[in-house]
């Protein structure tokens, strides 16, 4: 599986909320199958330390979306409190 493009990690869950997802589909969102592949590869290169500058670059920018995206979600969850 090859190198994605910083960015392309983003589009979905922009996608998702420029289409006006609602609470639900926020709180459900996941990586698609490619992005999550790519992902494991890297956790698993990084794991076993055979992981190159480029792809722990790339590792880096899935830690900080995965940020995003939990953070994306506790503020739902907080916004449904009474």
């Amino acid at each position: 599986m090859g190198t994605l493009e910083q960015g392309a990690v983003y589009d979905t869950l922009v996608d998702l909320l420029v289409q006006g997802g609602n609470r639900q589909e926020i709180l459900l969102f996941r990586l698609g199958s490619e992005p999550q592949g790519r992902l494991d590869e890297l956790l698993e290169k990084n794991r076993i330390g055979a992981i190159t500058p480029e792809e722990a670059s790339e590792l880096e920018t899935f830690e900080h979306f995965e940020h995003v995206v939990r953070l994306l979600k506790a503020r739902v969850l907080q916004s449904q409190q009474p």
